[in-house]
């Protein structure tokens, strides 16, 4: 969402495995803002505003437009591109609920064991929303994919519990959802693996950086 995998396989490849989509991933000599594709993910810092009571918080995602709006009534908190599954591996709809957050997550099963899957929100068995490559299309094998600083504020936004609506689209998509930018990972090049099995790819993640951005 096997034989053992030894680590030396590239992250390329791991970008295609499930549910990794864990990392956005930086070049050796420092990050761009820039891509061919539009601004990456590590440029995007969303505003968010504190709820009046974190209970009444719910998560809206709309998989058609790409877009998760954590919203308390009717008022947007925070909103934020992701990408959802592919057309073969779609993210389910319907109401789930926050059930596990963890913020140093890592892959436990094979191939990818060890990969870090940072501050994972998770919504049903082996679906969630987390840290990872963002593009414009849907590129996941169900996960939800969020930029390293939403995913962050996000993950201290919300408690366990919060209530999940995922439908084709929102309310917000022709308003707040179209002003967010277009964001585009697909170009960033990898860092070496021994970062990203090591645990400075988590204390990195809580200064809203990753490898050398």
């Amino acid at each position: 969402m096997g034989a053992a995998m030894k680590f030396a396989i590239s992250a390329a490849k791991l970008r295609h495995f499930a549910p990794l989509a864990a990392v956005a991933v930086l070049g050796l000599t420092g990050c761009q803002t820039m891509t061919p594709g539009g601004p990456n993910s590590f440029s995007f810092d969303p505003p968010a505003q504190s709820p009046q009571n974190r209970s009444n918080v719910k998560l809206r995602l709309s998989t058609g437009a790409q877009r998760l709006y954590v919203v308390e009534g009717d008022k947007v908190l925070l909103a934020t591109p992701v990408s959802v599954g592919k057309s073969s591996s779609p993210t389910p709809h319907g109401n789930f609920t926050i059930y596990s957050k963890v913020a140093n997550r890592r892959r436990a099963s094979s191939p990818g064991a060890g990969y870090p899957m940072t501050y994972w929100m998770e919504f049903a068995p082996a679906y969630g929303f987390h840290w990872g490559f963002v593009k414009p299309v849907p590129a996941t094998h169900g996960c939800v994919r969020m930029p390293l600083k939403a995913a962050r504020k996000v993950f201290e936004l919300i408690p366990s519990g919060t209530p999940v609506n995922i439908a084709a689209s929102q309310p917000w998509d022709a308003t707040v959802g179209k002003s967010l930018p277009r964001l585009d990972d697909s170009h960033l090049p990898d860092p070496p693996m021994s970062y990203l099995l090591s645990p400075q790819v988590f204390s990195d993640a809580k200064l809203g950086k990753m490898w050398r951005c």
